[in-house]
């Protein structure tokens, strides 16, 4: 076998990559962008062209869409929307798609696509394949990042200046190496780039084994007259599931819950458990089945060296809520904009260490609220007498009702979740004295706590706060901000050659909204600091990782300065 470094004269690339992004998923192609928009060239490598309509994240959220904003690219997946952008994401519980209905969220998972102040977009119900094809569009017209499929990832080395990543191409079986600065596995649940930096995963394997399948049914929609929804919770003692409409022309996912180990089923058996469960026996195609185990799990190390993990190759979690590929997506922007700040100069040592301590706390908060929604599944809701068309099954009905309004509630309307997550006790967030005021919640209410993500609204109609924002750090100036103050934090970033754009908010909502008459936002639109007066301490060296994190608190900044 013989093993070639690539050169410049290789016609498949220019010049060695800064970063090499193992896998071209959604977390890859997240990675991928981030650093080409920051100048900072990428290579991203995938064993096999991710095609056909694999069961994978059907909701792409508020705050991944906040992204794609930022990036160019909203509106891209808006058109992608394959029933259109307003089809109703309603969640129905129904006994089966013929049967009674149960219990109906309307509008579930901030889908609904109308302005609020609370942030610059909204939800979207999409496959993740579709997704993947926008972002793969996308990175096509970066000229800094570049996918190769047929490739796979079979080891690195490393120094303190450089990785060598072994590449190996699967048709041929040649290999060769790159030479880059940093790795990013975003391999997914088996990664290899975590187990090659000795990462382990830790939590509980096996909360349930479910069955996953996608199918054509021309009909299936009109055939029940629950309406149109994303899914339908089908609670039936015959085949406990969820179902729901997933693409043009006529696609569906169906998966039955809780399916006992070892059992496989075939595509007549799978054929006939749509249609029991359903009650409606149409003309079905299976197009795609596979198993899938929920867990939670979170990797005991994110990084060696100049290698991180990204997405699902550093945590698992049940998908009840949809997190977890926008989790991902939040880890290749942390880890992007990171990357690009100390390949740039601009961010210290301490920037990029800081990738594990913020994330990590993000996927716990994630972690925990999956874990609670996965625990209150189709299997466990069946009463004996809920299918009857009788007093006693009304009852049954009823009191099912209460418990999924009482569990489900927080599952599908989550926002808080999505949001509302605080970056506490980040070595490169300045805590104002305000951090301990932080609680959880499923609601989300706007707050400038550093850590937190910037408040957000809406300016002279259709322009979002976030679009005037710049690609580093951003400044915000209330109405009696001192000039003395906005001086001093351009000095201080020009003497850091840290980008920094001024944004001034004459408007006293602003000033109230932020509780300061400053506000830092860093370039992925958290709070880093806020004030009433730029201090003496070198807040920007804190914040990009060049001061100790000691210093934050040597500091003594407090709201009062």
């Amino acid at each position: 076998m013989v093993i070639q470094p690539e050169s410049a004269e290789d016609p498949a690339r220019a010049s060695e990559p800064d970063v090499v992004i193992v896998g071209a998923g959604p977390v890859g192609l997240a990675t991928a962008i981030e650093l080409a928009t920051r100048g900072i060239s990428c290579l991203l490598i995938e064993r096999q062209e991710r095609a056909g309509h694999a069961p994978r994240a059907k909701t792409t959220h508020t705050r991944t869409r906040e992204h794609l904003r930022r990036w160019g690219i909203a509106k891209d997946l808006a058109d992608a929307a394959p029933f259109g952008i307003d089809y109703p994401s309603h969640i129905l519980f129904v006994t089966r798609l013929a049967g009674p209905l149960i219990a109906r969220f309307e509008h579930a998972l901030n889908c609904r696509p109308e302005r609020d102040e609370r942030y610059s977009e909204h939800s979207q119900w999409i496959p993740q394949y579709r997704l993947e094809e926008v972002l793969r569009n996308h990175v096509a017209t970066l000229p800094l990042a570049r996918i190769r499929f047929g490739q796979e990832f079979v080891s690195f080395d490393q120094d303190d200046g450089s990785v060598r990543v072994r590449i190996r191409d699967v048709e041929s079986g040649a290999e060769r190496i790159v030479a880059t600065r940093y790795l990013v596995g975003a391999d997914g649940a088996r990664s290899t780039v975590r187990d090659q930096i000795g990462a382990k995963m830790i939590g509980t394997y096996g909360l349930s084994r479910n069955y996953n399948t996608i199918f054509r049914s021309a009909g299936l929609a009109e055939a029940h007259g629950h309406g149109p929804g994303i899914m339908y919770w089908q609670i039936n003692g015959d085949v406990p599931s969820l179902i729901g409409p997933m693409d043009q022309p006529d696609l569906w996912y169906f998966m039955p819950t809780m399916v006992p180990e070892g059992v496989r089923f075939t595509d007549e058996e799978t054929l006939d458990l749509i249609r029991r469960s359903t009650g409606i026996d149409l003309p079905y195609e299976i197009l795609s089945s596979d198993e899938w185990v929920a867990s939670r799990l979170l990797a005991d190390s994110y990084s060696r060296g100049r290698v991180f993990l990204a997405g699902d190759a550093c945590h698992l979690h049940p998908p009840f809520g949809g997190f977890g590929m926008n989790m991902g997506v939040a880890d290749g922007v942390d880890l992007g904009w990171k990357i690009a700040a100390t390949l740039q100069g601009w961010g210290g040592a301490g920037l990029l260490a800081s990738y594990e301590a913020e994330r990590r706390f993000a996927h716990e908060y994630v972690l925990d609220e999956a874990e609670s929604n996965h625990s209150l599944n189709p299997n466990r809701l069946f009463r004996p007498e809920m299918e009857a068309m009788t007093p006693a099954g009304e009852q049954a009905r009823r009191e099912v009702a209460d418990l999924v309004w009482k569990h489900k509630t927080s599952e599908f309307y989550a926002l808080g979740v999505v949001l509302g997550y605080c970056y506490q006790q980040s070595p490169v967030i300045v805590d104002d004295g305000t951090m301990k005021d932080w609680v959880r919640s499923r609601d989300y209410v706007p707050q400038a706590i550093p850590g937190c993500l910037a408040p957000h609204r809406w300016i002279d109609g259709d322009r979002s706060l976030y679009d005037l924002f710049g690609p580093g750090f951003t400044l915000l100036a209330m109405a009696d901000a001192d000039e003395a103050d906005i001086a001093a934090a351009g000095a201080g970033a020009g003497r850091l050659g840290i980008p920094l754009t001024v944004l001034r908010l004459p408007d006293p909502a602003f000033a109230e909204l932020y509780g300061a008459r400053l506000a830092l936002v860093r370039p992925d639109q958290h709070v880093a600091w806020r004030g009433d007066a730029w201090p003496d301490a070198d807040i920007l060296a804190i914040v990009t990782g060049h001061a100790p994190a000691a210093s934050a608190a040597q500091a003594g900044l407090a709201r009062s300065a």
